[in-house]
C-alpha cells in the first residue's frame, strides 16, 4: 500500500502542469490593473460629486427664506432621482454611443452593466468597468439640474420643474454632452473642456436662464426701481453647502483624468486637487476683498458664491496651470461674481443663489482661461463651443419652458408665494416650531 505521503506527492505531480498553465494564463498587474485603479477612481470620484447634491441641497436650502426650505429640499432629492433614472433609459448612451461624430447619438439604448464577476478576458482592460464610468459620468448630469434649481427658487411649482428635469438629463444635456465628451463636432473642431466648465456648468446656466425669464422675478423683488434684498434663512447652512461642493470638486475635477493606472496619471490627480483648492480659495478672497472695497462690508453671499465661481472657472482645464495659474483663474472668476449679480438685479432677472454669475459666466470664463495652459486649444475653437452650447441650450429650454407655462403653468398664484411653497405645494414646512410653537 502506498503512503499518505506518495499518493499526495503524486497528485501534486499530476496537476502541476495544469497550474502552471492556469499561473500563466492569468493575467498579471501590469496588465489589469490600470482597468483596477481607474475603476476605483470613478467610484471614489463619483461618490464625491454624488456628495455635492448635499452641498446643493444645503447651499439652496440657506439661501431661500424658510418659508421654501422644504421645497428646496423636495427638488434636490427628486431631481437627482430623476437624473439617475433618466440616465440610464437614454442619457449615458446617447451621450456616449460609441463609434460617433455627430450631432445626435442613439436614442433609447439602454445602460447594461458587465456581467457579475466578469472575467479579465471579458473586460475592458483599457479603461474601466461600465458601473463605474456610468455611475461617474451620471453625477454630473445631476449637478446640470441643481444649477437650475436654486435660481428659480420661492417662486417655481415642483412639477413642472421635475417635468423639465427629464427633459434637461434625458435628453438637452447628453444630446450637447456629446458634442465634445462623445467624441462628436465640437471635439472634432477641437474644442477643450476638460471637467466642464461649459459641457456642466455653463449648461446648467443657460438652463436656469431661460428659466428665469420665463418665470419672472419673486413679488418685491423690484418695486419702484429699487432692488429690495431678501435674505436667506440660514447662511450656516449655506456655509456648510458651499464646503461639501468644495470637496465634492476634488472628485469633478480629479476623476475628470479619467486614469489612474500609471504614476503619471495618479500624478496629475494630484496636480488637479492642488490646483481645484487653489482656484476656489482665489475666488473667495478675492470676493471678500472685492465686497469690503466696494461696500466697506465683507458679503458672506458674495464670498461663498466667490469660492465657487473660482471652482467653476478652473473646471475647464484643472491639470496644466500651475498653482499661480489656478490662482489667477480663479480670482477673476471672484470678480466676475461680484461684478455680475447687480448687473442680473440691473436688467430684472430674479437669481436666488446666484447660480447664472457662478456657472454661466464664471463658466464661459473658465472656458475662454483654456487657451493659456492648453497647448490644443484656440480662442476660435474656445468661443465655438461657448456659442454652440449656448445657442442650443437656451434656445430648448426656453422652448420647453414656454411648453410648460402654457399647458402645466410653472408659477405658483401670488397667494401661495406670498405664504411660501412648503405649505401651498407640500403641506409641510422645515421649521414648524417657529410658526406653531
Amino acid at each position: 500500500m502506498k503512503s499518505l505521503k506518495t499518493l499526495t506527492a503524486a497528485a501534486a505531480l499530476s496537476v502541476l502542469p495544469f497550474a502552471a498553465f492556469a499561473q500563466d494564463a492569468a493575467p498579471g498587474f501590469d496588465e489589469i490593473g490600470p482597468y483596477i485603479m481607474t475603476t476605483l477612481l470613478f467610484c471614489m470620484a463619483g461618490f464625491l460629486v454624488f456628495f455635492m447634491a448635499a452641498g446643493f441641497a444645503m447651499l439652496e436650502g440657506g439661501l431661500v427664506r424658510s418659508k421654501n426650505v422644504t421645497m428646496q429640499m423636495t427638488k434636490n432629492i427628486a431631481l437627482f432621482s430623476i437624473a439617475a433614472i433618466m440616465y440610464w433609459l437614454v442619457g449615458f448612451n446617447l451621450m456616449y454611443p460609441g463609434d460617433f461624430n455627430g450631432y445626435v447619438g442613439g436614442f433609447f439604448n439602454i445602460t447594461v452593466l458587465d456581467p457579475v464577476g466578469v472575467a479579465a478576458a471579458d473586460a475592458a482592460l483599457d479603461y474601466a468597468s461600465v458601473g463605474s464610468d456610468f455611475f461617474f459620468q451620471l453625477v454630473f448630469v445631476a449637478a446640470t439640474a441643481s444649477i437650475v434649481s436654486g435660481a428659480l427658487a420661492e417662486r417655481i411649482k415642483l412639477w413642472p420643474f421635475l417635468v423639465f428635469t427629464v427633459i434637461l438629463t434625458g435628453f438637452m444635456y447628453p444630446i450637447s454632452g456629446s458634442w465634445k465628451w462623445g467624441g462628436g463636432w465640437l471635439d472634432a473642431a477641437g474644442f477643450q473642456d476638460f471637467a466642464g466648465s461649459t459641457v456642466v456648468h455653463s449648461v446648467g446656466g443657460w438652463a436656469a436662464l431661460a428659466g428665469a425669464i420665463v418665470l419672472g422675478p419673486r413679488l418685491g423683488k423690484y418695486k419702484d426701481g429699487r432692488v429690495n434684498p431678501m435674505p436667506g434663512s440660514n447662511l450656516a447652512l449655506a456655509t456648510l453647502g458651499t464646503f461639501i461642493l468644495w470637496l465634492g470638486w476634488f472628485g469633478f475635477n480629479g476623476g475628470s483624468q479619467l486614469a489612474m493606472g500609471t504614476v503619471g496619471d495618479v500624478s496629475d490627480v494630484s496636480r488637479i486637487f492642488a490646483n481645484t483648492n487653489m482656484a476656489a480659495a482665489a475666488g473667495a478672497v478675492t470676493a471678500l476683498i472685492l465686497t469690503q472695497v466696494l461696500y466697506q462690508k465683507p458679503d458672506l453671499t458674495m464670498v461663498l458664491n466667490g469660492a465657487l465661481a473660482g471652482l467653476v472657472s478652473i473646471t475647464a482645464e484643472p491639470l496644466a496651470p500651475s498653482l499661480f495659474g489656478a490662482l489667477w483663474i480663479g480670482a477673476i472668476g471672484g470678480i466676475i461674481v461680484v461684478l455680475t449679480v447687480p448687473m442680473l438685479d440691473k436688467l430684472k432677472i430674479d437669481d436666488v443663489v446666484g447660480a447664472i454669475p457662478v456657472h454661466l459666466f464664471a463658466g464661459i470664463w473658465g472656458t475662454i482661461a483654456v487657451i493659456f495652459y492648453n497647448g490644443d486649444a484656440t480662442i476660435a475653437g474656445q468661443l465655438t463651443g461657448i456659442v454652440a452650447y449656448g445657442v442650443f441650450t437656451f434656445v430648448a429650454s426656453l422652448i420647453v419652458w414656454f411648453i410648460l407655462k402654457a399647458t402645466m403653468g410653472i408659477r405658483v398664484s401670488e397667494e401661495d408665494e406670498i405664504n411660501g411653497l412648503d405649505m401651498s405645494e407640500l403641506g409641510m414646512e422645515a421649521y414648524p416650531e417657529f410658526t406653531n410653537g
